[in-house]
């Protein structure tokens, strides 16, 4: 699995670093989401998909 993000959309919820906190973070400075590991492990990824679920601003994408 590979995860996109794209900053640009991101809302600064928090929603992804609560759902998967080893793969996403936020900038200090405005809470933009940060991308921890491009290619997670493979037991990161229902944790993950929840992530770009629960993201109101549709900012994670997921290439399978």
């Amino acid at each position: 699995m590979k995860v996109i993000i794209d900053q640009d959309k991101c809302v600064a919820s928090g929603q992804c670093v609560l759902a998967a906190p080893e793969v996403f973070d936020q900038r200090e400075e405005d809470g933009i989401v940060v991308l921890l590991a491009e290619n997670p492990p493979q037991d990161a990824a229902e944790a993950i998909r929840e992530a770009a679920a629960l993201c109101p601003a549709l900012a994670i994408a997921l290439e399978e």
